[in-house]
């Protein structure tokens, strides 16, 4: 029997130079870290993201993972009763609602390994923070709760490390709740996220009874002891689990042969792999997205987390072990893939992707990865969008909101800049004659807007201030005046989300606004295929205006009814080349705002076929104004419809609620896709238009005495019922003044 103790008090003698420091202090800490700086050591390096469906433990992992690395001297709760709150959740309002709502940066060491780490968000309003982290990590860690299990928002997260091909490793959190189940977790991760997984590690006991772990690889039982979990004592594995511990290790190893050559050899073969061999597997496997691995413990009860910092090391990537691809650009031809060198040696041109703007302290803060190269204070960079040339002034990292200067980072690092107007996404590189750039970031679509006005008319300047700086640095908050109702319209990904920016700007501003009743960003779009030929032609003295654009709009297909086609089908000279692009101008104006009740026009293809020109009076105004004429005339000529966006609900609740709530759902309009149970609790599946979830969160608070909960997510866009499309048409025709109209011939 072994115990490793390292006491709270060698923790903080160890690292404390990881404290916020004074400047002179700081010189010496960042000599002590010069060591990272050669490529030899580029494999001591982690960049990992930490992501879940909310509630599940990630910012409390993430609060003990600093607390064992002496990164921080106490731990505090998300929700705690001292009123600090956790280290990550910086932002006031975080405290108060005990929810991370910004990605927050840090990081820390472990044996040796520089960790740069990501906390994210949990709820759907804020999946592009999550976006944002994945896009510039190597490694993740997708924290699932033993009773939850795969929920709602683990499936986007699980897409979105798919879209950015993140190697990722589960952690099974909340052993200790009633209910854990970690088997039935494991079991889902198979089937619902499609992982090939297996466990590394099996609990001692469950809910109130958990004492520790199994390692299957090492054999080994490891308990946590110690005010705070800090003592890590190897013991035998008790013999009731042993039979189970081996059961265990060889569906393991048996998971891992399937998708290593090297490791199904020796299975085939029928050797014994040692521990060594086993673990190289697991990396191999791992960082080719074929395996997860599945750790579990209870982050809050301080046990599971020094192995799973363990695990870090040796299954995720450093920055040498991912292919990181810029584009660079090759007049009209396509876009050349250039492969950047990750070697810490400075060698290579300096090559970093901006990913996060914030307002600091100090104006604009811009957090950025370092893809390739060396970047020190002093030195000049270049915006490789725009060419703007920037002076870097001063060079930080981030732990939560306090920032550390250093004098230089690596590739591999993330770091933060002062003072730099650019976009989130924006690439910058020391050479712009390399014309270089990084794949931008996805950003969804937002799907609910709500009216917003000022409390006070003299908080206007204020009002405008909060607005610049909140849809900068949140791309899917979005902001627009409407000039048919007179009113300031904001958008984003749910009511939480616009919610949440309405209260920062009473705190931050002082600036308080009302906001309006919410409403659906709803679509339009074409139900069957329609002809045009349209002719343009004005004449009034001087050079004219002469343009005729023949051809066919379509819809598209419903997978694809977000997006709109432009399509040059011509044959000849009939439309000259030089004009095309003011044809697709015309139409893409067009799709802007749809005649039939306003909203944007989408899951439409323009498919231009034909035309004519004149040699003296044709332009590309007469042709963009040509193209805005043939999509009038598919409105009139075409059958429309109105799309609204559906989403997935999962409610959970007690068994003896089941009815209710699935009564409710139907009343909405839902469709139940699906249900399951387990002890007294069950789960409802369910698609229902976003348009129908207004007011469900207290109706189902009603329903079920308090203890039911629900999450959803945008699932897709879908054709509205007969009934509520001439509702909204009659709404958008009144509001314009019109009138109530007969609408039959667009439905």
């Amino acid at each position: 029997m072994r115990i490793f103790t390292i006491t709270k008090n060698s923790f903080l003698r160890r690292f404390a130079s990881l404290r916020v420091l004074p400047s002179d202090e700081n010189a010496a800490f960042m000599s002590s870290q010069s060591k990272f700086a050669d490529h030899k050591d580029l494999e001591l390096i982690r960049n990992i993201g930490i992501s879940a469906h909310i509630d599940s433990g990630k910012t409390t992992l993430t609060e003990r993972i600093l607390f064992y690395t002496g990164r921080i001297e106490e731990m505090h709760e998300v929700k705690g009763k001292d009123n600090v709150g956790a280290t990550m959740d910086s932002m006031e309002l975080e405290r108060q609602r005990g929810i991370t709502i910004q990605s927050a940066a840090t990081y820390t060491l472990w044996k040796n390994h520089n960790i740069n780490i990501i906390d994210t968000p949990g709820h759907v309003d804020f999946t592009v923070e999550v976006e944002r982290a994945l896009r510039v990590l190597d490694g993740a860690v997708l924290v699932l709760c033993a009773v939850g299990g795969v929920q709602s928002q683990t499936l986007t997260v699980n897409r979105q490390m798919k879209r950015y091909k993140v190697p990722c490793m589960a952690f099974i959190n909340k052993l200790d709740r009633q209910g854990a189940n970690p088997g039935r977790v494991l079991a889902q991760i198979r089937s619902k996220l499609g992982h090939n997984a297996a466990f590394l590690q099996l609990p001692i006991g469950l809910e109130n009874k958990v004492s520790g772990l199994v390692d299957l690889i090492d054999r080994k039982a490891l308990y946590f002891e110690g005010d705070f979990g800090e003592t890590v004592r190897e013991d035998e594995v008790p013999k009731v689990m042993r039979s189970e511990c081996e059961d265990r290790r060889q569906e393991l190893i048996e998971h891992v042969s399937n998708v290593d050559d090297v490791l199904g050899e020796m299975f085939l073969e029928e050797k014994t792999p040692t521990e060594s061999e086993v673990r190289k597997a697991i990396r191999r496997a791992c960082l080719h997205r074929v395996f997860t691995p599945v750790l579990v413990g209870t982050a809050l009860k301080n046990k599971g987390v020094q192995p799973l910092l363990d695990a870090v090391l040796d299954y995720l990537p450093c920055p040498g072990d991912v292919e990181n691809i810029a584009l660079r650009e090759r007049g009209s031809k396509e876009s050349e893939k250039i492969v950047l060198s990750p070697l810490r040696d400075g060698k290579a041109p300096f090559v970093a992707l901006a990913f996060k703007l914030e307002a600091g302290r100090f104006g604009q803060l811009t957090y950025l990865r370092c893809y390739q190269g060396v970047l020190r204070k002093g030195d000049t960079i270049y915006n490789a969008r725009n060419r703007k040339k920037v002076k870097v002034s001063r060079l930080v990292r981030l732990h939560s909101n306090e920032m550390e200067d250093v004098s230089e980072v690596f590739a591999g690092d993330i770091f933060a800049l002062f003072g730099v107007d650019c976009a989130s996404g924006d690439t910058f590189v020391t050479d712009p004659k390399l014309q270089l750039s990084m794949e931008s970031i996805f950003v969804p679509d937002p799907v609910v807007s709500m009216s917003i006005r000022t409390v006070n008319s003299k908080d206007r300047d204020n009002f405008s201030k909060a607005v610049a700086r909140f849809t900068k640095e949140d791309p899917t908050y979005q902001f627009h005046y409407d000039v048919d109702n007179k009113e300031t319209i904001v958008s984003g990904m749910g009511e939480l989300h616009l919610e949440i920016y309405a209260q920062r700007m009473e705190r931050e501003y002082a600036c308080p606004v009302v906001l309006g009743k919410p409403k659906v960003a709803f679509r339009e779009t074409l139900s069957a295929p329609c002809t045009f030929d349209f002719l343009h032609k004005k004449q009034s003295g001087g050079q004219g205006q002469f343009a005729r654009v023949i051809g066919i709009m379509e819809p598209l297909p419903p997978n694809q009814n977000t997006f709109v086609e432009f399509v040059d089908e011509t044959i000849g000279t009939n439309v000259p080349k030089q004009f095309i692009p003011g044809v697709e101008r015309g139409f893409n104006f067009m799709m802007q705002k749809g005649l039939l009740s306003g909203h944007k026009v989408s899951g439409v293809k323009f498919r231009l076929q034909d035309g004519a020109n004149h040699s003296v009076d044709s332009s590309d105004l007469a042709f963009f104004l040509a193209a805005q004429g043939a999509v009038r005339e598919v409105f009139e000529n075409g059958s429309w419809q109105i799309l609204e966006p559906v989403m997935s609900v999962e409610v959970t609740a007690p068994d003896e609620f089941q009815g209710a709530i699935i009564g409710s759902v139907n009343k909405r309009h839902g469709i139940v896709t699906g249900t399951e149970g387990s002890d007294g609790w069950f789960t409802l599946y369910a698609e229902v238009p976003l348009n129908d979830m207004f007011g469900y969160a207290s109706e189902l608070r009603s329903n079920t005495q308090g203890k039911g909960e629900f999450s959803m997510e945008y699932s897709r866009y879908s054709p509205v019922l007969p009934s509520v499309q001439e509702r909204i048409v009659q709404q958008y025709q009144e509001s314009l003044g019109i009138g109530v109209q007969q609408s039959s011939k667009k439905n």
